[in-house]
């Protein structure tokens, strides 16, 4: 196998620029740059019982989408911030179908991706049943995603799964002033070593595990103990609750926020993880303090569950912008949390983003 080039990509950023405030001549290229790998998703939803083997169970609804790190990728670009994406693409139809999606509707750059031949895309079926998932994945990861990044570009940020070795760029990339991100995940041994955390942890910005995660790693009981060690590794650390919102403290600051999570209908939460990620980035770029910074983070969350199929599922500036005016007008404690959008958002209508379609075969715009 060996990689080809993806080819230039059309500059389609949003014509909504939340930094446009902030932005100087010499800044970098990019806001954010990402590396991991694309599937393509198929999800299910609607569902009247959970598949039983030997049977049939038809749903009442399907959708086709990007994920894996597309999810994150579209989540930033839909918030404003000028996203790159290393990442692999198989020679076949789901490969071009998640490259079109990402390159040239959500105007992701993707100069450092690759194609690769003989290679086809890894796929995932995600059944949604009961506001739980259950996914089946089949692929394979080529040995040209390790290599795709030898010099990182400029950026102000990138997101890194520690889960997997780290690669040298990502040292070079802290060195030049950008911050990383970083999440490490469930860990499938039940080992939960605190010294691989904390190595891993080394040179990075931020931490967002969730609750879960964070009272593993750090041998505490409740996720406020686990905040106090956590803090001590990273200058941002955050741990998402679920239902109970988010928590973090911001070690430059001094200050340590609880924001409570959005009470929402949720239908998929596949990517909502990623949707939280990126809200936490756009606001630590745009420099705001971190109780604004998380509750943009709980607000995409919470409007990505609404719809399924990861990527497609995330917010843009519209539908914030949407639930801003709903919200004043049916529960104005919840909007007084969120005066702040009001410096944020543009007093003009902004367009719709695309959704997840259950089939390949139309090219949805935006």
């Amino acid at each position: 196998m060996s990689g080809q080039t993806v080819g230039p990509q059309p500059d389609l950023r949003s014509p909504y620029d939340p930094l446009a405030a902030i932005r100087r001549d010499d800044d970098p290229e990019f806001d954010v740059f990402l590396t991991g790998t694309v599937f393509f998703d198929i999800i299910f939803i609607g569902l009247e019982a959970p598949p039983q083997t030997g049977t049939e169970v038809w749903a009442s609804g399907m959708g086709s989408s990007p994920g894996g790190v597309a999810n994150m990728a579209v989540a930033c670009s839909r918030l404003g911030l000028r996203t790159s994406l290393a990442a692999t693409f198989g020679e076949d139809l789901y490969g071009d179908y998640c490259r079109q999606t990402l390159g040239i509707q959500e105007g992701v750059d993707l100069s450092y991706s690759r194609y690769v031949t003989g290679w086809h895309s890894p796929v995932t079926v995600s059944v949604v049943y009961e506001r739980d998932r259950t996914m089946v994945t089949h692929g394979h990861i080529p040995d040209v995603q390790a290599r795709l990044v030898r010099q990182p570009p400029q950026a102000r940020v990138s997101f890194v799964d520690l889960g997997s070795d780290r690669q040298p760029w990502v040292d070079a990339f802290a060195a030049d002033g950008g911050r990383i991100f970083a999440d490490l995940g469930w860990d499938p041994e039940d080992r939960w070593d605190i010294g691989r955390l904390r190595e891993g942890l080394q040179d990075c910005y931020a931490f967002s595990p969730n609750a879960m995660e964070a009272m593993a790693y750090t041998r505490t009981d409740t996720p406020q103990k686990a905040l106090e060690v956590l803090a001590e590794l990273v200058p941002l650390a955050v741990i998402t609750c679920g239902p109970d919102g988010a928590i973090a403290h911001d070690r430059e600051s001094g200050v340590t926020v609880h924001a409570p999570a959005i009470p929402v209908e949720a239908m998929d939460p596949t990517g909502a993880g990623d949707v939280f990620a990126a809200g936490l980035m756009v606001g630590t770029v745009a420099g705001w303090p971190l109780e604004h910074r998380l509750r943009l983070a709980n607000l995409g969350a919470a409007l990505s569950v609404r719809h399924f199929g990861g990527a497609l599922a995330a917010p843009g500036w519209g539908d914030i912008a949407t639930w801003w005016r709903e919200t004043g007008s049916k529960d104005p404690v919840l909007a007084d949390d969120y005066t702040f959008l009001s410096k944020t958002l543009p007093d003009y209508d902004l367009p719709e983003v695309s959704r997840a379609i259950a089939t390949l075969g139309f090219r949805s715009r935006r």
